[in-house]
């Protein structure tokens, strides 16, 4: 078993959602989340669009370095191994656009699963 963490942004929730349903892969775990990754985006943007120097450097006095955090959504979804590679496909697909800030996915070993209404355990608990 598998649990595969993905870190996405909001605006592809939908269409994640809808693809991983398409992909066989209805059942999982969203949450928001804060995060921020290595790029500056928006900072740099936001330097960048200011054209007059005195009020550059005003605004540079104002702006941190350090980049916010961004709202994003965490997947949080378990699957058989036979499984994993087709998560992650759909996941990527969709929500790949080649540009800073599409997200991360993690998978992690999962030792078991338990359902708490019927008591079964392992890979049953997953379908």
């Amino acid at each position: 078993m598998k649990l595969i963490l993905a870190v996405i942004r909001i605006a592809k929730m939908q269409e994640t959602k809808e693809a991983l349903a398409d992909a066989g892969l209805p059942s999982f775990t969203a949450m928001s989340v804060l995060g921020r990754g290595q790029g500056h985006g928006d900072l740099d943007k936001i330097k960048a669009a200011i054209y007059d120097a005195e009020q550059k450097q005003a605004a540079l006095e104002l702006i941190p370095e350090v980049p916010r955090l961004k709202s994003k959504r965490m997947i949080t979804l378990v699957v058989n191994d036979d499984k994993k590679d087709i998560a992650i496909e759909t996941i990527l697909k969709v929500n790949q656009t080649g540009k800073s800030g599409d997200g991360k996915i993690f998978v992690v070993e999962a030792l078991g699963s338990y359902s708490v209404h019927s008591g079964e355990s392992g890979n049953a608990t997953l379908d």
